[in-house]
């Protein structure tokens, strides 16, 4: 039974979930791989799916509708996101990054979405297989496009520093690029999700118990504040999920960007 619910119909009954209990959602049905946070980026694929056949399968001369937001999102991505770091190889990578940014933001607002309420990149899980499918994307391309050698030496060589400082310059290179890199672009959408989901899991439940189980003037000052405060902290959420899909969709052509060009 969902906490919320519970705290409702029988206070008495009720104890605060703990943070394991927010993330290690269990198995449905019995199949230990299928969880809500699966189900959800099943959902998530088939929206977003749906949305951009929608949008751009028959396109007309005179957008409306579900055209004209999906205009819009391409020329967002496509002028925020991939022409700053790719160039006139933009258009060739906007079916990835448009793709990306919209599934990330759907991901990130099912944790606002009332009975849905969790944000699919919370489970590093998902994060962590896009930033890897980034950094394979990533070699992959620098190797074609430098050559094994060209790619990794203009990664921890770069022109222009004197050569003593590649003893250090070096290895900081080759850990930041190889290691550091898709490391922070999972952690970064990862950590964003868990800390707000936390937030807004802990003013909600503030808000309910001392509403329903500490009805007292205090009690009912308390309860206000956390409900005010969980308003407060999921319109402030709204405009983080949007931003990390962004960040994401951002780094991942910048990363593009740089094995296609090694100047970049």
């Amino acid at each position: 039974m969902n906490a919320l619910t519970l705290l409702a119909s029988d206070p008495d009954k009720f104890t605060p979930p703990t943070p394991q209990e927010l993330f290690e959602l269990p198995p449905i049905g019995g199949i230990y791989w299928l969880t809500k946070p699966v189900i959800l980026a099943v959902l998530t694929s088939i929206i977003v799916i749906v949305f951009c056949w929608s949008a751009f399968a028959k396109p007309k001369l005179v957008p409306r509708g579900i055209q004209n937001v999906g205009e819009i999102g391409y020329m967002f991505v496509r002028d925020q996101v991939a022409r700053p770091f790719l160039g006139k190889d933009a258009d060739r990578w906007m079916g990835l990054l448009l793709s990306m940014f919209f599934m990330i933001w759907v991901w990130n607002l099912m944790g606002v979405i009332p009975f849905i309420q969790f944000p699919v990149a919370s489970h590093i899980a998902f994060p962590a297989v896009l930033a890897l499918t980034v950094y394979v994307i990533k070699i992959f391309l620098g190797v074609k496009h430098q050559g094994g050698i060209g790619y990794f030496k203009n990664m921890m060589f770069p022109p222009g520093i004197p050569k003593g400082m590649y003893v250090l310059l070096a290895p900081l290179e080759f850990a930041s690029n190889m290691i550091l890199a898709p490391f922070t672009h999972m952690v970064r959408l990862f950590a964003n999700m868990f800390a707000g989901h936390m937030l807004l899991a802990f003013f909600s439940m503030v808000g309910f118990w001392f509403l329903f189980e500490k009805l007292t003037p205090l009690g009912a000052a308390v309860g206000v504040l956390g409900v005010v405060m969980t308003i407060v902290f999921t319109a402030l959420e709204l405009l983080i999920q949007f931003l990390q899909a962004y960040l994401f969709a951002m780094l991942a052509a910048m990363y593009i960007g740089g094995a296609l060009h090694a100047e970049h």
